[in-house]
């Protein structure tokens, strides 16, 4: 057995760097830090490949002194902490000193500064931790820092790493983290020689967040502010602001929460937001923040996790019971407080004692086999079609009321099962290629690559010989409304209740419907036959749209552009972090494609890219059912209502809207019995 021996200081620092730099984003981070640690005003970074061959950062700070320029890149050197008892005050964002220690051990390194009171500066160049050059040099006030080929000495960590693109998005992300933070600095991006962001000092951070998150979001967010006392004297400040419960997402990625100026992930603050939100939002949907929390440095210890990220508070349930009482109080003040459970009066959605229980339908949900074999033989087609869904769903009510928009969304007669190659069971519409782009809208439909693949697709949902059997045609919609939709029957004495449910007697019992859910439904289910008979057609707009994107919205749709090209998505990028829309799907409506395409964006970042065709257009399916489907909120006509009722015969699986919940409770007719005493 080998003797303990200590090990080189270079091997320390090797090993210390695969703690600290993960990637070119943990070097951004950390000589930002760096940077506003030493009160720049400015603060210019520049990026090629990614990171992978260049980070330069320049700052017109503090600078560091010539007699400091080797400690500066010694292992644990720091000017920022002197002693054991300064861990329990930190209050800058660097402190432990081993950041320049560990870039330099595995890259080319070179660092030029000069402080304010220097007549000249000072060069230093390292190459995998072995110094090559220390000397004078003439340099304005401030620092460079310039990170060559990354991970040169160490082959195996290079070979990790992602695309440029998807570097580039880690690093932006960094970026724009500190930008929230620190409103007063100017900051620049440039990646490969091309701007990206160029942020002027602000006095707020909401013009940071207007200028990554768009109008969109800055317009929807509610200001929250908070003040606490502390037994000595020192107060705790929590302040910010949240998005209305209109502006959610599928994930947490856009809740930014920081603690004297540091980005943080707490798991118990997290859990206060998303309490504060409880009977705002629905089930998966996740709320939009951007909150600063201001504390003395001794009430928290930042010294956790090499990044620097998780901390760990001397009271956090007391920062969790200021959060979620900063939020409520002021939730409790805008028009959707009657939604917000009063504190003690119990859970939302727990049962209460002698509470009527209702039993949901107990038919589970069918893979959409028609939905698989679409999306791998699915054509992208360009002349749009008269009567198309874009011309009439701006409005909510119309897409639900009006006949033309039902017959649109119906699928055409020559589309009827009699189109179904019988001896395959397959559609005849449906092509074994990809239709390529087509210019002119007066193009036959033609076909082009061959060979999509159908990753996704496990082989049990292989369709049979008769999968796609059921797509209606005109006259069978009519026939089914004479037959099934008899107006004056139990099934169609529908009342609204609260602007959002209906009730109705049926056979099984009292049914409430969720109005919302049973509509986007079987909006869904039109559009998926509509598409399956005639493929995704596309349209090409004259005048390009301009989407503004955040930096990683934007990697994620450049690196799917062919994918979303084969939905019918043609997008080009016009520099910065804007994209260019060329061509969309024709049953999308132009008010909603920007919305649409942020939302695909949003999926892309959630499954770190991996979908597939499939996975897209369901999405898309899904977003413009929801988007088009009546609201929760909006009252409706007798008609309407019966309506509603009767197009719900029409579509497989009502008992469930796309997302997987219930369209209709059901309170049985024997519980109904028990419940007034007519049952022993």
């Amino acid at each position: 057995m080998s003797r303990i021996q200590q090990l080189d200081a270079h091997v320390v620092n090797r090993i210390a760097a695969g703690e600290v730099i993960e990637r070119p984003a943990s070097v951004v981070k950390e000589l930002l830090e760096n940077s506003v640690d030493a009160l720049s005003t400015r603060i210019e970074i520049d990026i090629v490949n990614g990171g992978m061959d260049l980070i330069r950062i320049s700052d017109n700070g503090e600078g560091i002194h010539p007699d400091d320029m080797l400690l500066a890149v010694t292992s644990h050197a720091t000017s920022k902490i002197r002693s054991d008892a300064d861990l329990d005050h930190v209050s800058t964002l660097g402190f432990r000193g081993e950041a320049l220690a560990s870039i330099a051990s595995v890259a080319k390194f070179r660092i030029r500064t000069r402080p304010e009171e220097c007549v000249v500066g000072r060069e230093l160049d390292s190459h995998g931790g072995k110094i090559v050059t220390n000397r004078e040099c003439g340099c304005p006030a401030g620092t460079v820092m310039e990170v060559h080929n990354l991970f040169f000495n160490t082959p195996a960590r290079r070979r990790f790493l992602k695309k440029a693109t998807t570097e580039f998005g880690h690093i932006a992300e960094h970026f724009s983290r500190i930008a929230l933070a620190n409103p007063r600095l100017h900051l620049v991006l440039r990646h490969n020689e091309k701007l990206v962001y160029e942020l002027p000092a602000a006095a707020e951070p909401l013009e940071r967040i207007r200028r990554f998150f768009g109008s969109e979001v800055a317009d929807q967010l509610i200001a929250v502010s908070s003040e606490s006392e502390l037994p000595t004297g020192e107060k705790i400040r929590l302040w910010g602001y949240v998005g209305a419960p209109s502006l959610s997402r599928s994930t947490r990625k856009d809740q930014f929460l920081f603690l004297n100026g540091r980005w943080i992930q707490d798991r118990s603050l997290q859990h206060a937001l998303a309490e504060a939100y409880r009977g705002l939002l629905m089930v998966g949907r996740h709320p939009v923040s951007f909150l600063f929390l201001e504390l003395p440095p001794a009430m928290v210890d930042v010294n956790v996790h090499p990044n620097k990220s998780e901390v760990r508070f001397q009271d956090s349930q007391l920062l969790y019971r200021q959060m979620l009482k900063t939020l409520r109080d002021k939730f409790l003040t805008l028009e959707f407080r009657s939604n917000i459970e009063v504190p003690g009066t119990g859970r939302a959605g727990a049962a209460r004692p002698n509470e009527l229980r209702f039993d949901r339908p107990t038919a589970p949900l069918q893979p959409q086999k028609e939905l698989d074999l679409w999306a791998s033989h699915a054509t992208v087609t360009s002349p749009p079609r008269i009567g198309e869904f874009a011309r009439s769903s701006s409005n909510d009510r119309a897409v639900f009321t009006n006949p033309d928009v039902i017959a649109a969304l119906a699928v055409e007669p020559h589309q009827r099962r009699d189109s179904l190659d019988p001896a395959s069971g397959r559609e005849s519409t449906l092509r074994d290629e990809i239709t390529p782009d087509v210019e002119s809208t007066t193009d036959s439909p033609s076909t082009a690559a061959a060979g999509i693949a159908t990753e996704g697709i496990a082989p049990n949902l292989a369709p049979a010989a008769n999968t796609i059997t059921d797509v209606p045609s005109i006259a069978d919609i009519e026939q089914a409304l004479s037959s099934n939709a008899r107006p004056g029957t139990d099934e169609f004495r529908a009342f609204q209740i609260h602007d959002c449910y209906l009730v109705v007697a049926s056979e099984a019992g009292l049914e409430v419907i969720d109005q919302h859910a049973l509509h986007e439904r079987i909006l869904y289910e039109h559009l998926r036959k509509r598409i399956l008979g005639s493929g995704v057609e596309r349209q090409r707009l004259l005048i390009p749209e301009t989407i503004e994107c955040s930096a990683t919205e934007c990697v994620a749709l450049l690196e799917s552009l062919d994918l979303l090209k084969e939905i019918g998505f043609e997008l080009q990028e016009f520099g910065g972090t804007t994209i260019l829309l060329m061509s969309h799907p024709t049953l999308i409506p132009r008010g909603n494609l920007i919305r649409i395409v942020k939302d695909f964006a949003e999926q892309l970042i959630q499954k770190d890219g991996k979908m597939n065709r499939r996975d897209l257009l369901d999405h898309m399916l899904h977003t413009m059912s929801c988007r088009a489907a009546i609201k929760s909120g909006q009252r409706l006509t007798l008609e309407e209502m019966q309506e509603l009722l009767r197009q719900r015969h029409l579509v497989d699986d009502s008992h469930h809207c796309p997302h997987g919940r219930p369209t209709a409770l059901i309170l049985s007719r024997g519980t109904l019995d028990q419940q007034f005493g007519r049952l022993g």
